[in-house]
């Protein structure tokens, strides 16, 4: 159940109209790396994680909601940069004045020669947000990631937030206006805080790495491979350890030959590293079992329902009851 208030969550303010500011904006709203993909990829997630990880269900639903009061931000934001614009396009029987709302800055010819590239903007939306991004693609749900695999989930996320806030410090070179660059400034921490309450969730998982359940082949899982030619570069993602495996790193000068010697790499065996493909075999199957246990006990197997209206004591019995773990 969400309940929408009007105010707000940052008070969110306009100089004066900025409709090319207006337009290049659009990007947060619609755009790829925008509010309204953040929203919706954190809701989507949510949902399995509902049963097995409540307490990241909670967060996921919470910072879903938190961006979409961004999203409204962007909106209010978008609209007042474009105040003015609304009327002058309902009066036909005049010429739009652009000129004017932009205190003699940005002539109708700018303004026209700017909506070339996103004609949508102005003549479907009429002066008002679209779901689009700045060039006027519309949104698609194919921007969302949800794997059902919180690992992965998080570590999306946490890629999502750097995204929104590099687009949010990339949109600050292109105004002046104070009150604009304040509430910005505001969006963009708050990708900040959320990239930290990500990873820190991702730290209540055990293991967490590598991303999923299976593991990964000990014979080539420290290999790094010199693909061109010319100077060497060295550094801590090809010589010492491998930072979470903690593999001591193979650095592959002539990979043809490597593959050549090796029957395409099927004869290799695992060097720099104590795992062998046996433990990475049981870990395999250890995990699968208790990844799939934490899952099931905690997913009713009848009698589902969603929400619970009673006592806390009631909603503790109905768990129970419903649980696998529980027949």
């Amino acid at each position: 159940m969400f309940y929408h208030v009007k105010e707000l969550q940052f008070n969110a303010r306009v100089s004066k109209p900025d409709p090319r500011f207006a337009r290049l904006l659009l990007e947060q709203f619609g755009g790829g790396n925008g509010e309204l993909k953040a929203s919706m990829q954190y809701f989507v997630q949510a949902f399995s994680c509902r049963e097995p990880y409540p307490d990241k269900y909670d967060m996921l639903m919470d910072i879903a909601t938190e961006e979409l009061s961004h999203l409204e931000i962007v909106g209010a934001m978008i609209q007042m940069l474009l105040a003015g614009v609304n009327g002058e396009l309902k009066d036909a029987a005049d010429v739009l004045e652009i000129n004017k709302l932009m205190g003699g800055k940005f002539t109708k010819e700018e303004f026209m020669q700017q909506a070339l590239f996103n004609p949508h903007f102005c003549v479907h939306s009429g002066g008002s947000p679209m779901l689009t991004d700045s060039n006027g693609n519309p949104w698609s749900a194919m921007y969302v990631n949800a794997d059902g695999d919180l690992t992965v989930d998080l570590r999306s996320n946490m890629a999502a937030e750097s995204r929104a806030k590099i687009v949010y410090e990339y949109l600050l070179k292109f105004t002046d206006d104070p009150g604009v660059r304040a509430t910005i400034g505001f969006l963009m921490t708050r990708e900040v805080a959320h990239f930290q309450q990500f990873e820190a969730a991702l730290e209540t998982i055990h293991p967490n790495f590598p991303p999923g359940v299976l593991q990964s082949d000990p014979r080539y899982s420290n290999l790094y491979y010199k693909m061109s030619s010319g100077e060497e570069y060295r550094g801590p993602w090809n010589e010492g350890k491998s930072p979470e495996l903690k593999e001591e790193w193979q650095y592959i000068r002539d990979p043809q030959q490597q593959v050549e010697t090796t029957g395409g790499l099927e004869n290799l065996s695992p060097v720099g590293t104590s795992r062998t493909l046996e433990s990475v075999k049981q870990a395999d199957k250890a995990l699968s079992e208790e990844r799939s246990k934490e899952v099931n006990d905690a997913t009713p197997a009848m009698d589902l329902q969603w929400s619970c209206y009673g006592t806390d004591k009631e909603k503790g019995e109905r768990k129970t009851n419903g649980n696998r773990s529980g027949k």
